[in-house]
C-alpha cells in the first residue's frame, strides 16, 4: 500500500470581462506557484494514522495440529526460542501495513496472517529468522484482531501472536440537531461571554446520546453579541491551537459557520475567541464521526434543489415568517433514496427583517437550533449537514416574523452505501492571497484559482475546507467546483477554460469578511476551482481540515 499524499498546487486564472454580464474570456494560466504535501508528511499529516505493537513476550506456543503427542512430541520439540514480534501502522482510511518479525532457529517455516475480517489469509514460507511485510485493506471500518501463526513442522513447534487494530477512517452518524453550548444562558458552559483571546470547551463525547470515543463532530458554531471584529478557531481540546480560522465576525454581527473538527481524547472540542472583546458562542451538533461502520460520504458537484424565487423544490415566493417548508432530497437528481444525511449550502436572500433559518429532518419536531443567521436585506450562506427524515426529506423553517427567499444547494450525502471515510488533518492554510508569497494578488473579478489537491490519488473523493473572502470592494459570491482539467494539463498549458458554475458557496458585500465551510468534490482530476463571481477583486483564504477517502 503506497503512502497517502495530498499534493497541493495552486495557479491563478485571470478573466477579462466581456460585453455581456456573466461572460468571461480566459487569460493564459499562470504556472503553479505553491506546492506542499498534506497527507502523511509535514504539518498537515493526518493525526489518526495510528501504530500498533505486540512484543515477542505475547507469543503463545501451541501443540502442532496433527503432530506427535506425549513423549514423542517432547523428544521431537525443538526451536525453543521461536517467537513473533508484530508492528502495524495505518496507511489510509481502510488499510494497514503489518511487519512480522520472526525469531527462529534455522528451520523451514510456514507463516499465516489472518486479518480478522473473514477473508482469505496471507500464506507464505520462510527459513529461520525473517521479517515479513504485508498490507491489507478492510472493506468495512472498525476494529479487527490480526492473528499471525508461525509453524515449524520439523521441530514440532508452532507459535501464535495476535493484536487488535483499528482502521483510521471514520464514518458519519447523523444526530438530531441539538444545542450543546450557549454561553448566553449557561448551556454546556458558564453563563458568561468568552473572554478576549480566551476559549471555552464543548462536551461532545458522552454528551446526551453521543457515545464516548467519537473521532470528530459536525457543529454549527455561531458567534453573537460582538463589539469588535475577530475570529473563532475550533480545535480538539488538549492540542495546540492552529493558526486557521472557522468563523470570522465584525462588530454587531451574529455569524454562524459549520465546522467539522476532531474531538479531543477527553471528548471535548475547544472554541477559541481570537478577538479583542468578549463574545457569546453557540454550538449545535448535527452528527458525529466514529471508527465503527456507519454512513460514508459521497460528494457531488453542487446541485440546486430549492430556489423560492423560481418555485424550484417548493412553492414560488418568499418563505413567510414563522413558517416551514419541506423538500425531498433522497431519490432525486442523482441522490439515492437510502441516504441518512445530506450536506447542503443554504442561502438566504432578500430577507425583510433579521432572523434565522433552522434546517431539520422531516417528520421531527422543530429544534431550538439555528443554521443561518441574517439581517434585513442581507444575502448570506452557510453550510449545513442535516439528517433526512424517513421519506428522504428535510424541513426549512424561517424563524423571523417576515418573509425571505431561500436557496438550497446539495453538495453531497451520507449513506451506508457511500464509501468516503473521513480523515481529519492538522488544520493547515493552503492559500492566502494577501500574503506576499502569493505573487498574483487578489482573486480577480470573474476569475478563478485552481488547487490541485490530490492529482495522483484516485481514492480521495473530497475535502473539508474553510473558505474566507475578505477585502471586498463590492457585492459578489464565491463558487467552488471540481475542475475538468488535470494538474498536468495546467502545467503543460493545455487546459481548457472550465464552465462557470452557478451554485454559490458564500456571498459578500463591500467591506465584509465572510467565511463558509466547503465539502468540495475532487471530481475526476483532484483539482478544485474557486471562482470569484463578483465584478470586483477580493482576497481569498482557504484552510483544509480533512478529506474523504474511499477504499
Amino acid at each position: 500500500m503506497r503512502s497517502r499524499r495530498l499534493v497541493i498546487s495552486v495557479a491563478v486564472i485571470a478573466a477579462t470581462i466581456g460585453l455581456a454580464p456573466g461572460l468571461a474570456q480566459a487569460a493564459e494560466p499562470v504556472a503553479p506557484g505553491v506546492s506542499a504535501p498534506v497527507v502523511g508528511q509535514g504539518k498537515s499529516a493526518a493525526p489518526n494514522l495510528k501504530t500498533f505493537k505486540s512484543p515477542a513476550e505475547r507469543s503463545v506456543r501451541k501443540a502442532l495440529p496433527g503432530g506427535k503427542t506425549g513423549a514423542a512430541a517432547q523428544q521431537a520439540a525443538g526451536n525453543p526460542d521461536l517467537a513473533i514480534v508484530l508492528n502495524a501502522k495505518s496507511t489510509s482510511a481502510h488499510a494497514l501495513d503489518v511487519e512480522t518479525s520472526v525469531i527462529s532457529a534455522d528451520a523451514a517455516l510456514s507463516i499465516s496472517v489472518d486479518w480478522g475480517d473473514g477473508g482469505p489469509k496471507d500464506e507464505s514460507d520462510a527459513f529461520g529468522s525473517t521479517v515479513l511485510k504485508s498490507s491489507h485493506a478492510y472493506e468495512k471500518l472498525g476494529e479487527y484482531t490480526i492473528t499471525v501463526t508461525v509453524t515449524d513442522p520439523v521441530n514440532q513447534a508452532q507459535v501464535v501472536n495476535a493484536f487488535q487494530v483499528m482502521t483510521a477512517g471514520s464514518d458519519f452518524v447523523p444526530y438530531t440537531p441539538t444545542r450543546l453550548l450557549d454561553t448566553r444562558n449557561g448551556t454546556g458552559a458558564a453563563q458568561r461571554k468568552v473572554a478576549p483571546y480566551g476559549s471555552t470547551r464543548v462536551k461532545v463525547g458522552g454528551n446526551g446520546a453521543i457515545p464516548e470515543g467519537v473521532t470528530a463532530v459536525a457543529l454549527n458554531v455561531t458567534v453573537t453579541n460582538t463589539t469588535s471584529a475577530g475570529h473563532v478557531t475550533a480545535f480538539p481540546e488538549g492540542t495546540e491551537r492552529p493558526t486557521t480560522s472557522n468563523v470570522n465576525f465584525e462588530a454587531g454581527e451574529s455569524v454562524p459557520n459549520l465546522v467539522i473538527v476532531p474531538v479531543g481524547k477527553n471528548g471535548y472540542v475547544e472554541l477559541a475567541n481570537r478577538g479583542a472583546d468578549a463574545v457569546d458562542l453557540i454550538a449545535d451538533v448535527t452528527g458525529y464521526f466514529t471508527r465503527t461502520e456507519a454512513a460514508g460520504y459521497t460528494p457531488m458537484t453542487p446541485a440546486r434543489f430549492v430556489d423560492t424565487r423560481e418555485g424550484l423544490g417548493t412553492s414560488r415566493g418568499q418563505l413567510p415568517g414563522q413558517t416551514t417548508f419541506g423538500t425531498r432530497i433522497g431519490g432525486l437528481r442523482g441522490v439515492p433514496q437510502n441516504i441518512s444525511a445530506v450536506a447542503l449550502n443554504v442561502t438566504v436572500t432578500n430577507p425583510k427583517e433579521a432572523g434565522h433559518l433552522t434546517v431539520f429532518p422531516s417528520g421531527g419536531s422543530i429544534p431550538t437550533t439555528s443554521n443561518v443567521n441574517f439581517r434585513a436585506g442581507q444575502t448570506v450562506a452557510n453550510s449545513v449537514i442535516v439528517p433526512v427524515g424517513p421519506d428522504g426529506s428535510i424541513n426549512v423553517r424561517n424563524a423571523a416574523w417576515a418573509g425571505t427567499d431561500v436557496v438550497v444547494d446539495v453538495v453531497g450525502y451520507y449513506s451506508a452505501d457511500s464509501k468516503g471515510a473521513f480523515m481529519p488533518l492538522e488544520p493547515d492554510r493552503l492559500l492566502d492571497t494577501r500574503e506576499a508569497s502569493w505573487v498574483h494578488g487578489p482573486l480577480r473579478a470573474r476569475g478563478y484559482v485552481w488547487l490541485a489537491l490530490s492529482p495522483d490519488e484516485p481514492h480521495i473523493a473530497g475535502y473539508v475546507l474553510n473558505t474566507t473572502v475578505t477585502n471586498t470592494a463590492g457585492t459578489g459570491f464565491l463558487s467552488v467546483a471540481p475542475d475538468p482539467n488535470t494538474w498536468q494539463q495546467y502545467r503543460d498549458k493545455k487546459s481548457v477554460f472550465p464552465a462557470r458554475p452557478t451554485a454559490s458557496t458564500l456571498n459578500w458585500t463591500a467591506g465584509r469578511t465572510v467565511p463558509n465551510l466547503v465539502q468540495a468534490s475532487s471530481g475526476n482530476t483532484g483539482v478544485v476551482d474557486f471562482w470569484n463571481q463578483g465584478w470586483d477583486n477580493a482576497d481569498l483564504v482557504v484552510d483544509i481540515f480533512g478529506y474523504y477517502e474511499t477504499k
